[in-house]
């Protein structure tokens, strides 16, 4: 799966994703009832802020709806070790997932120790990098830099393919369906890239710049 994504600093960036090491829906794990809930849902429990837009406004502050409670929130332990990391990698450095043995066996079976790898980072981390995975850094800048046109149109321009929450494909800027709660900070564009079965149709996919759906698909 494919997802790209502005932060608060409206840096865009491309994310790839292995389809083969999670679900369909994009970027947080949700529990079976939220599950059910978003696949019911046709349209957001609330209107759509766009965080570029809230970004740009001149505020003093974030909003507390992009507040993240305690419990939610890293641990402190992690956030220093992250910090710390540049200067002095250590065990409690950030996740590195090496998928160099998984490409190489190419019998397209998940180790047991990938998976608790990646499950481990999620739960005590959040994120985590992967390494020798394969994609050419080339493609990666390619991409990148593709998605980063889009991010740049207005935000009027972009409004044509938000996204709703039974499938999330498209524009998008909540990954939730709970009223109320708390959102993230950033705006993405999430897509199925593989399997081929999977993959999002062609109404999902911005033409401006028609180079987003040119790129993937012509390396």
């Amino acid at each position: 799966a494919f997802h790209t994504s502005t932060s608060s600093k409206l840096e865009h960036d491309t994310r790839s994703r292995l389809n083969c090491l999670r679900s369909s829906t994009p970027y947080v794990a949700r529990s079976g009832s939220a599950s059910a809930m978003a696949d019911c849902m046709q349209e957001w429990p609330e209107p759509i802020v766009r965080v570029q837009a809230v970004a740009e406004s001149g505020l003093a502050a974030i909003p507390g709806c992009y507040v993240k409670p305690p419990r939610d929130r890293p641990a402190q332990q992690h956030l220093a070790a992250a910090a710390n990391a540049l200067r002095e990698p250590s065990d409690d450095s950030i996740p590195v997932i090496d998928l160099g043995e998984l490409l190489a066996a190419g019998d397209g079976r998940i180790d047991g120790l990938i998976t608790e790898a990646v499950a481990a980072a999620c739960r005590d981390w959040g994120f985590f990098q992967v390494v020798n995975h394969g994609v050419a850094p080339e493609l990666m800048r390619a991409v990148r830099e593709a998605w980063r046109g889009f991010f740049r149109l207005p935000i009027s321009a972009k409004q044509q393919y938000a996204n709703q929450p039974r499938t999330y494909e498209g524009y998008g800027s909540r990954v939730g369906v709970q009223k109320g709660g708390p959102l993230d900070w950033g705006d993405y564009y999430f897509l199925h890239l593989a399997p081929e079965a999977a993959k999002s149709p062609d109404k999902y996919w911005p033409t401006n710049p028609a180079i987003c759906k040119y790129v993937p698909e012509s390396r």
